[in-house]
């Protein structure tokens, strides 16, 4: 709950007004606001706004939709109205994920035109996430605003113990986020929200398909006393599209949010296993490479419920990861000593307080965050070698930690139509040469007409290398120690339009790097070097449309939507004859557009589509050598899904890229054309 000092009287809102200064009418007195889970959220829903997916306990309301009034958002540390909002914050709601025809996370968000995936493992194996023309290593990945990005590589950043049964919605902060969430947020962020039902429901679910795919899983609440609990189970298998592509992965997830007269404590773990085979991810020379990861993590989080001023979270983030260059050891070379194994700890807490008076509202917010890794590879060299769990004949030789502090400030004002957003990161680690860091930002908001709103926002933001970037060597492959952080200056403006159910909003933005951070290789080279390019700026556009186009509940077909959204990204070229191996591959263009057919209250046909272009090129592998350079190819993906509902029981069919484009966005890594795929979701 969220309550401001000094009450003298109690409010509870039903429903916010469309009134630019709605929120700030509650100042001075106690206001109620259903449940905001403000450690959690990007964008917090009233409680009248939670029911947006799919109500397992009533057939004729499979697929009723339900407008939101007005969405609570925190793209900053507190919460304002979406109405208000003064960033490009993107949600894909409980609805849309069950009626996607996506079988993973990154499959969902290829959706939104401004996030680029570039998959390397089929369903959730491994894809790198990259927002507004950035890199996989500038994205921050959270769970219940939980902080859980991978300092050894962004290559990890996906490895999510949640399964899509467990996800209430997932937002996207277009843009950066530094002074919001700490370093790394350098592009924007992605915040995964699990569901919190308070009423207790079960949900299985098996799917089977081609390549002798296979997966299911079981989702339930329940209650005990004053406690709530999530639990989902969920397995995935594949014998792989081609050579060397089979995988197997489990997600186990645990969530309970108890009340007490201290507060609200809301408690979640998970644990995460993939065993992949990896056709040519790093190296197309060794096409046999093999990975096998495991991640495990907690959190535990206090809300003081009684003035909803103050909250505090702790976490941990535990991942281990062995890459095989060659998965079957025995017809290795000789000069192959060995696999990678690194092990990689991340524990941090923090703590945030809010102040409100008539100048409107304050935030105070301190994050400490320490990352530890040891490896055979990473790092610098250890005293005595530590053996590796479960692998006898490995050991740990090399080690690495560094430790962060931020202080936030932040303040937002609201006066009549306009609003503003100010606030500072305070930073101090101990791979600053320069302490502390100081990065700035402001968001501006003009409320033109009723369903006119005009927003601007710049800011100051940075990115720590990882690990990979600092230490790595071999495979052709050679790290800097002496990396400086990535920084960068951005800039966007935009407008949001809503009349009636048509919604659309448009935004320009522009980043200013320094010392950007990118593997790259001189023409006729073989090594690839990890470097900080001087300059590098990004330039583009994001565009997106919803259109109820019809909607007549008495006839078979009950409703059509239409949901478009196009971006442009353009980047200032490099000087000199250096390839890049991942800074200026962004996509140039890409559409995506979804069409949304419903048939009646029990059934519906989902299809998706996305045009790509990506900028750049890449040395195409041929008869076992590197040949001439190739421009990427754009592609068109389509994906459907069909489905229809028989009391508790849905039937569904999906297939993903149905038109079996040949897709390239890793260089030379084999990907998946035509994946058919039938299954049954059970629901009490």
């Amino acid at each position: 709950m969220f309550k401001q000092l000094k009450t003298k009287s109690i409010i509870t809102f039903r429903q916010w007004s469309r009134k630019a200064y709605a929120v700030f009418n509650s100042l001075n007195k106690v206001v109620r606001i259903g449940v905001l889970g403000l450690g959690c959220s990007i964008l917090s829903l009233p409680a009248k706004s939670q029911q947006t997916g799919i109500d397992h306990h009533r057939t004729d309301s499979l697929l009723v939709e339900q407008e939101l009034e007005e969405v609570v958002v925190s793209a900053q540390r507190n919460p304002v109205l979406q109405s208000e909002l003064m960033r490009v914050v993107h949600i894909i709601s409980r609805a849309e994920i069950e009626q996607s025809p996506a079988g993973d996370l990154a499959g969902l968000l290829q959706s939104l035109s401004a996030v680029d995936v570039r998959t390397r493992g089929s369903f959730g194996m491994q894809s790198d996430i990259s927002l507004r023309g950035g890199t996989f290593d500038q994205t921050m990945i959270l769970i219940n605003g939980v902080n859980i990005t991978d300092p050894q590589t962004g290559h990890h950043n996906l490895n999510v113990p949640v399964d899509l049964q467990s996800i209430e919605r997932i937002e996207v902060l277009h843009g950066p986020g530094a002074r919001v969430f700490g370093p790394n947020a350098f592009n924007g962020a992605i915040n995964i929200i699990t569901r919190e039902e308070k009423d207790p429901f079960f949900q299985a679910s098996v799917t089977g398909g081609e390549y002798g795919f296979g997966a299911a899983g079981l989702t339930g609440g329940f209650a005990t006393g004053s406690a709530d609990h999530h639990l989902s189970l969920s397995g995935i298998t594949s014998d792989g599209f081609t050579r060397n592509t089979d995988f197997q992965a489990i997600n186990v997830y645990y969530r309970s949010r108890v009340k007490s007269n201290t507060g609200l404590w809301d408690a979640q773990a998970g644990y995460n296993q993939k065993a992949f085979g990896a056709n040519s991810f790093y190296t197309p020379a060794f096409p046999d490479q093999f990975e096998e990861t495991s991640t495990r993590f907690a959190s535990l989080q206090w809300i003081d419920e009684g003035t909803g001023n103050a909250r505090a979270s702790i976490y941990w983030r535990g991942h281990t990861d062995r890459f095989e260059l060659f998965r079957d050891k025995k017809g290795a070379p000789d000069w192959y000593t060995g696999h990678n194994h690194h092990k990689t700890n991340v524990a941090g807490l923090n703590a945030s307080y809010f102040i409100g008076s008539s100048l409107g509202v304050s935030t105070l917010g301190v994050d400490y965050r320490l990352e530890h890794i040891l490896s055979n590879v990473l790092g610098e060299p250890l005293d005595q070698p530590v053996e590796v769990n479960s692998w006898p004949d490995a050991q740990y030789t090399h080690s690495y930690i560094r430790q962060g502090l931020g202080v936030l400030l932040e303040h937002n004002v609201y006066r009549g139509n306009f609003s503003a957003s100010a606030g500072t990161l305070l930073y101090f680690n101990s791979d600053l040469v320069d302490q502390p860091g100081l990065f700035p930002g402001l968001d501006l908001a003009w409320q033109m007409h009723p369903q006119i709103r005009w927003f601007a926002s710049t800011s100051r933001t940075l990115r720590l290398p990882t690990f990979t970037d600092l230490f790595y060597s071999g495979g052709g492959i050679l790290g800097n120690p002496y990396l400086l952080p990535e920084e960068a200056i951005s800039a966007e403006t935009g407008w949001k339009l809503s009349r009636h159910n048509v919604r659309a909003e448009v935004s320009l933005f522009r980043r200013w790097g320094s010392n950007m951070i990118d593997w790259v290789k001189s023409p006729g080279e073989e090594l690839w070097q990890s470097m900080n390019h001087t300059r590098i700026n990004i330039s583009g556009i994001e565009t997106s449309l919803f259109v109820p186009l019809y909607q007549n509940p008495q006839v078979l077909i009950s409703r059509v939507a239409l949901n478009m959204q196009y971006s442009y990204i353009h980047a200032d070229k490099l000087s000199g004859e250096l390839i890049s191996n991942y800074v200026m591959d962004h996509l140039k263009h890409k559409l995506t557009a979804g069409w949304n057919l419903h048939l009646n209250s029990r059934g519906g046909i989902n299809i998706s589509t996305s045009w790509q272009q990506r900028n750049g090129s890449y040395i195409v592998y041929r008869d076992n050598t590197f040949a001439e350079s190739k421009e990427f190819e754009p592609y068109l993906l389509l994906d459907a899904r069909i489905f229809y509902r028989f009391q508790r029981l849905e039937v569904f069919s999906e297939g993903s890229n149905l038109l079996d484009a040949t897709v390239v966005s890793v260089a030379n890594v084999p990907q998946p054309g035509r994946w058919l795929r039938i299954g049954l979701n059970f629901g009490i």
